[in-house]
């Protein structure tokens, strides 16, 4: 046997077995073919009647929005323009430094430590 005889003896039992399959299923693919949903169809009527429908809901929400009683305005902390801001930093940096200063008497003495030491370095310099 050659190649070609053995080819069309295997196709020949495939088409076979696929008519067996197709018979035992119910079902030929040859002649079934893909189904799409079918969309309802709906008139101009009915379109017009579900639109006015919908805008009378959304007028609705609208009336009850706009009759909604506003709160009392929630009292908000106005900002100062950067400016005038600007101005104040200096002066409350230096009042913030003024009571960490008071707080810490340590920093005096370490301010002062520095002062006594300055002067006996100046006297060997000289000599």
């Amino acid at each position: 046997m050659n190649i070609d005889d053995l080819l069309s003896s295997i196709d020949s039992e495939i088409a076979r077995l696929q008519q067996a399959r197709a018979l035992l299923s119910g079902i030929d693919k040859q002649d079934a073919k893909p189904t799409k949903r079918k969309r309802p169809k709906l008139s101009a009527a009915a379109r017009k009647r579900i639109g006015d429908a919908q805008r009378k809901r959304w007028a609705a929400v609208r009336k009850a929005a706009k009759n909604i009683p506003v709160k009392a305005a929630k009292k908000t902390v106005k900002r100062a323009p950067a400016k005038k801001v600007a101005k104040k930093a200096p002066a409350k940096k230096a009042a913030a430094k003024k009571v960490i200063a008071k707080k810490t008497p340590a920093a005096k003495a370490k301010k002062a430590a520095p002062e006594k030491t300055a002067p006996a370095a100046t006297e060997a310099a000289a000599s």
